[in-house]
């Protein structure tokens, strides 16, 4: 049984994508612009958007409009503000979709607070701006979703994974405790884990990145989770279950194989 009210019709929709400038974000904005969303396409680097707004035009024939780029920086919850009420002027927003994100590999025998903050920043207090941006209106319509991009590297710690880890743990419980408030409210919510995908974050990691898939096919994976009315959607499978799997462990088993598995 759905957890959510399956989205499968995109056509006038409007969908507003944070940290789509490149990687699954971009990606996935390019898949709903195809399936005649509006999509409007948030982050900090205004000529990414352009340029992605520029190859995503309007066609009449198809009834397609054009993607709009809206450029901000998710740490300043005054211009996530007005970016809503921005996009609000041509109609609410059906779906806000969390995909801004920020990695760099970190282990505690080189602590680096700027960093953790950094990554606190972006990965997690983001989300809250964009919640208090889009929560308001959509409870007054009881009518919306709100999906948000964590990862597997939530599920569990990890070697090197200090600052981005707990980011992403938190989205998880954010998650789950938003669709718990939110359901009775009319609202959909839905958490994106991946596993590892070909993007400028990952070409940091020096190590080998099992059942890596590209941008593109975590697009078809996470718009098949909303015609689903998935909750979580996770993927690829073939990966993310055995994460599943070793998370639940006992710590006196889990630790020894993450020793083995990573060599850290």
């Amino acid at each position: 049984m759905p957890l959510n009210s399956p989205l499968r019709h995109w056509q006038g929709r409007s969908v507003w994508l944070v940290g789509a400038s490149t990687g699954i974000g971009r990606a996935t904005a390019s898949a709903l612009h195809a399936r005649g969303a509006r999509v409007i396409v948030s982050a900090r680097n205004a000529e990414l958007l352009q340029s992605f707004a520029d190859s995503h035009p309007a066609d009449p024939a198809t009834g397609r409009v054009a993607a709009q780029a809206l450029p901000l920086d998710v740490t300043q919850a005054d211009a996530v503000r007005a970016a809503a009420e921005h996009i609000r002027t041509g109609g609410p927003i059906d779906l806000a979709f969390y995909c801004a994100g920020y990695y760099k590999p970190q282990r505690a025998t080189a602590y680096d607070l700027a960093d953790m903050l950094m990554h606190d920043q972006v990965n997690y207090v983001g989300a809250l701006h964009l919640l208090d941006a889009v929560l308001p209106d959509m409870l007054a319509r009881r009518s919306g979703h709100i999906s948000l991009i964590s990862s597997v590297a939530g599920y569990s710690g990890l070697p090197k994974s200090l600052a981005y880890g707990p980011t992403k743990a938190a989205l998880i419980n954010l998650a789950e405790t938003l669709y718990l408030d939110l359901q009775d409210a009319g609202l959909g919510v839905s958490l994106v884990n991946p596993g590892f995908v070909e993007t400028p974050l990952t070409a940091q990691n020096e190590f080998h990145m099992p059942a890596l898939i590209t941008p593109e096919q975590a697009a078809q994976a996470i718009l098949a989770g909303w015609a689903d009315g998935e909750f979580e959607i996770h993927f690829p499978k073939r990966f993310t279950r055995w994460m599943k799997l070793i998370s639940q462990l006992p710590y006196s088993a889990y630790f020894p194989l993450v020793r083995r598995m990573t060599g850290l």
